[in-house]
């Protein structure tokens, strides 16, 4: 959590000069499936009279930068509660599903992998949905897939948007109401979720070789990783938690069944995601109980080795300091061959030592 709340304040204070000053607002409206563009000076309040102003409407209000004006205008348009707002204002929230009157709250959270740093980027997203509007604020100031906010803004007002970046691009789908606007929302997070899993997978698989080449510094890439996965893992589960709360409302709500098929399909997306960083995470923590077996066996033999050769050492020392010893009257002290005895007796002493080690494989 501390990552992301200091990545988030870096990006709004980097913006936060053109955002005194202008809004990223940029609001879409879809009648009947299909979409066309509003106006760039609308209100919130417009906005919201188009999609009451009509059958199968729906206006899509999408803030990529949003700052204190923009959801007070929206709070004011919208008649949201005052705990929603304060919610909205001061965000880092944890992913949930909350209902106010006829509003929706939902807080999601997409992830976004960086393979230099091996590091996953998480982004808050806060979804308001009624009848016939929706409102998505990135909290964070970056779109699902990493795009800077005004970067994004900008791409929606010159239509240079990337494929995966379309979120009306179905007009059979749109007919469905604001709800099919949430789905899509909900199914570009869950598919982001792929990419950063497989960049883990990668990562885990570098590090078990890693392990077994002895490398000192695997231990702690293991933490690091094992961190990413962790956070990777709470994400999925809360945000899964989310998705099943908002199938079991579409149950009680008149919701067309085919857009709880779609729902379905997100929930099925999600949970193998949020198994298979579980499995990550057992995985991770097997390779660090394999690394600390392989580390305490790699020690055991250098301590094998230093034992070795300390008792070798110790031989010609415990000779030398017997006839180092200032005795006027020792055997064989003034004995011809005394020295070359002694050092023949120490040579021995250790080639002997040496053999029985090496036999014993210390060596």
């Amino acid at each position: 959590m501390a990552r992301i709340q200091r990545r988030t304040v870096r990006a709004k204070h980097a913006g936060v000069s053109r955002e005194q000053n202008h809004s990223s607002k940029r609001v879409r409206f879809i009648d009947d499936g299909a979409v066309e563009s509003a106006p760039s000076n609308i209100t919130a309040a417009e906005a919201l009279q188009f999609s009451m102003n009509g059958k199968n409407r729906i206006a899509l209000s999408l803030y990529p930068t949003p700052n204190e004006s923009d959801i007070q205008e929206l709070a004011e348009a919208w008649e949201l509660h005052p705990v929603l707002v304060e919610d909205l204002l001061h965000a880092r929230q944890r992913p949930k599903l909350e209902r106010y009157g006829e509003v929706l709250l939902l807080v999601v959270r997409s992830a976004l992998y960086v393979d230099e740093s091996e590091e996953v980027e998480l982004s808050e997203f806060h979804i308001l949905v009624r009848q016939g509007s929706i409102a998505i604020l990135c909290q964070d100031h970056r779109w699902i897939d990493g795009t800077e906010g005004h970067e994004f803004a900008e791409s929606i007002s010159n239509g240079s948007l990337q494929k995966h970046q379309l979120l009306l691009k179905d007009p059979k789908l749109l007919k469905l109401g604001s709800e099919a606007v949430l789905y899509r929302v909900l199914d570009e997070i869950v598919d982001g979720y792929v990419p950063v899993l497989h960049g883990l997978g990668i990562d885990k698989e570098q590090i078990e070789r890693q392990v077994f080449s002895g490398d000192a510094a695997v231990t702690e890439r293991i933490y690091r990783l094992s961190q990413e996965v962790i956070d990777v893992l709470h994400s999925t589960a809360s945000l899964l938690e989310v998705v099943r709360s908002l199938d079991d409302g579409f149950k009680k709500y008149p919701v067309p069944d085919e857009l709880e098929t779609y729902l379905q399909d997100v929930t099925d997306h999600l949970t193998r995601a949020n198994s298979q960083a579980t499995e990550y995470r057992d995985a991770l923590s097997q390779i660090l109980n394999v690394n600390s077996t392989l580390v305490a066996q790699r020690q055991n033999e250098d301590m094998k080795k230093i034992s070795g050769w300390a008792a070798i050492l110790f031989a010609p020392t415990l000779i030398a300091a017997i006839y180092g010893m200032n005795f006027d009257h020792m055997p064989e002290l003034h004995w011809a061959f005394g020295y070359p005895g002694a050092v023949l007796v120490m040579l021995v002493f250790a080639a002997a030592l040496y053999g029985v080690f090496k036999w014993r494989k210390w060596f």
